[in-house]
């Protein structure tokens, strides 16, 4: 099994710390952080006394390196591969991919890199938030775009595997407007409905209940870490905030008109009902081989259609589609 070498130790990557050696695989890490550093020692994990000895001893090993950091500390980071694991296998755990790719191309353009995203955030951050299992039936973006390498791509995607999550195949441009929608615009929006629920002052948050904590949890997650998971997928994020600015027109339109919210609450109750029913959608199995020549394609074609991959055998990728009842 090959090495993990981890840079950066808060909730993501010191979960990929634990998870990968709970699985079996010799790994370190290194983090900016001198109290991350001491928990993870403390609980027996190697950690490198700086990123410099970490990339090193990375290089030496073939090993592939997770850079877990946050996205304005990236390109830090990536002047030290490109200068001491040039050639490294290279993946990444950020939340935007258009960017982590510019970043590696203009500072570690040799690196073997592709990039990946666990869907398992929290709204708690540091060593301590973390945990082995935290990736455990979580989707994990592994990017498969045209000029991706198929045995750099299924490195990567073990590594979500041994974590116990289950991969998602798609593009980078396709990721950020993903994420847009579902992680990026619910940070805006539980940002704005905590603040319009606070000018209410005492009376409103004395009577907050479930639905108010239920659509601000994300507005606790430290706001350097929104800030930059948000303002790094700019373009995507203002077409997701443009969609929700023109349904929440259209509700205002109509309550002041007719004083009637049928289509926007009809709206909402059914694309809740899709996720639901997505979620509890039967399987039907299937098999990509990545010798073949339409790899890729087969499986970015899988991630459109909200499949996922489960493991390999020899060559073949064992991956299931969601089959919707009509």
């Amino acid at each position: 099994m090959r090495s993990v070498c981890v840079i950066g130790l808060g909730l993501i990557g010191g979960s990929v710390l634990r998870a990968v050696s709970a699985a079996g695989r010799e790994a370190w890490g290194a983090t900016g952080s001198a109290l991350d550093a001491e928990a993870a020692r403390a609980e027996g994990h190697a950690v490198e006394l700086s990123v410099e000895e970490a990339l090193r001893r990375a290089a030496a090993a073939d090993a592939l390196v997770v850079l877990a950091v946050p996205l304005p500390a990236l390109d830090g980071v990536l002047r030290k591969v490109g200068e001491l694991a040039p050639g490294c296998l290279l993946t990444d755990v950020v939340s935007v991919k258009a960017p982590v790719a510019d970043a590696v191309a203009r500072y570690a353009p040799s690196a073997r890199f592709v990039g990946g995203h666990p869907m398992a955030g929290r709204s708690v951050s540091g060593w301590s938030a973390g945990s082995a299992r935290l990736f455990q039936d979580a989707a994990w973006v592994v990017v498969a775009d045209e000029d991706t390498d198929p045995a750099v791509w299924r490195e990567v995607a073990e590594l979500a595997l041994d974590c116990g999550a289950h991969v998602v195949p798609t593009t980078t441009s396709e990721h950020d407007a993903a994420v847009a929608r579902i992680s990026h615009l619910p940070h805006v929006l539980a940002a704005v409905l905590a603040s319009c629920g606070a000018d209410g002052g005492p009376l409103a948050l004395a009577l907050a209940a479930g639905s108010f904590g239920d659509g601000t949890r994300v507005a606790a997650t430290r706001p350097e870490l929104v800030l930059a998971m948000c303002e790094g997928n700019r373009p995507a994020l203002l077409a997701a905030v443009d969609d929700a600015l023109g349904k929440l027109g259209a509700a205002r339109g109509a309550l002041a008109s007719t004083g009637a919210l049928r289509a926007t609450v009809t709206a909402g109750h059914a694309g809740r009902a899709a996720l639901e029913a997505q979620r509890a959608a039967g399987r039907v199995h299937l098999v990509v081989d990545l010798a073949g020549e339409d790899a890729l394609e087969e499986l970015r074609g899988l991630g459109t259609q909200g499949g996922r991959i489960t493991g390999f055998e020899g060559t073949a990728v064992k991956a299931e589609l969601p089959v919707l009842a009509e």
